[in-house]
């Protein structure tokens, strides 16, 4: 895989869950990492060295990758003179928004002359089915959340480490643009026709070992009414065994919706579990993954004992507890 380097965008308004793309490829795959690059007048970083183009390339860079997510999944006109720079510097691009590089004149243009690739990681090319709900072999553990934005990639991706590190079998299957950036493969849900969202998820998650896991990457969030269709197909196709709930403790409204208030957890929980029992009506809440962002450390460990107790389920945060208690719990095969 090339190295890759970031960019983010250039706005004066700058939202740190903006550049979760770049934070998750930061986090998850820093030995493909170089630097990152932004504009003048953007205050957000993931923490890598600061580099020009030029630079980037004579460090090694091979790919520039547009490391954010906006409402819309639309290319700003402001980010394209780097993404012309860069393919003129002989690097490849890749964008995880729902708008194709290749759709824009000028970039595919430079692309063509300089011979450079444009890589649309979110567009998905080949057949699909609708899904089918025959049961499959294996195990399957997916997350969900209260809301977008939550931490589900981050969740789903510590699961997978802690189960590999104890021998577990298991594999983290990408339902997003970061997600898929990280792992290397999957499948963009988000992209898909509707018809077609749950066969894409038995596509990714077909029979297996009666032992092996697939850790499945939740999107959106059955009470997000912009995404929520996405959710609900998940749910289906994945035919999990296991759901994770995941929450922003602190959060009050839905993200960009703020006429919509966060359901409670209680009423989070039963209806995913009500949903994925369609087509696994032995389906589970094995625990709670609690994103203390807002809360800090301190009040997030007192909060996860409550709802422990609350919900009889380990309740977790990974960037603070890590999920070794989940992975403990998990029914043995």
């Amino acid at each position: 895989m090339h190295k890759i380097l970031f960019i983010k965008k250039k706005s004066r308004n700058s939202i740190p869950l903006a550049i979760k793309m770049s934070r998750g490829i930061a986090e998850w795959r820093p030995e493909l990492c170089v630097g990152e690059t932004s504009g003048s007048s953007c205050n957000l970083s993931v923490g890598l060295k600061k580099l020009s183009m030029d630079a980037a390339v004579a460090a090694g860079a091979r790919t520039l990758i547009l490391g954010l997510a906006n409402s819309g999944g639309i290319i700003s006109k402001s980010w394209i003179p780097y993404i012309i720079e860069a393919l003129g510097k002989g690097m490849d691009v890749a964008c995880g928004l729902h708008q194709k590089l290749s759709d824009i004149p000028e970039v595919r243009r430079a692309a063509e002359k300089f011979g450079s690739k444009l890589h649309d990681v979110r567009h998905y090319e080949s057949d699909l089915q609708t899904g089918k709900g025959f049961q499959r072999s294996g195990r399957r553990l997916l997350t969900v959340g209260t809301d977008c934005s939550v931490g589900k990639v981050y969740t789903s991706l510590a699961i997978e480490k802690e189960m590999k590190t104890r021998g577990v079998d298991a594999d983290y299957r990408a339902t997003g643009q970061t997600g898929l950036m990280i792992a290397g493969s999957g499948i963009c849900i988000d992209a898909i026709a509707a018809d077609f969202i749950a066969g894409a998820v038995e596509q990714l998650t077909p029979d297996n070992k009666d032992d092996h896991w697939d850790i499945i990457e939740g999107q959106g969030s059955l009470f997000n009414p912009s995404f929520a269709g996405v959710s609900a197909g998940l749910l289906h196709g994945a035919q999990p065994d296991l759901l994770i709930m995941c929450h922003e403790a602190g959060r009050k409204k839905i993200k960009d919706l703020s006429h919509y208030n966060i359901p409670s957890l209680e009423q989070c929980i039963d209806l995913n579990l009500r949903m994925a029992s369609l087509t696994n009506p032995n389906v589970k809440l094995a625990g709670i993954s609690l994103n203390c962002r807002m809360i800090g450390k301190q009040e997030g460990l007192k909060e996860m004992a409550k709802l422990e107790k609350e919900f009889s389920v380990p309740c977790f945060d990974p960037m603070i507890t890590g999920t070794a208690s989940l992975v403990e719990s998990l029914p043995a095969a």
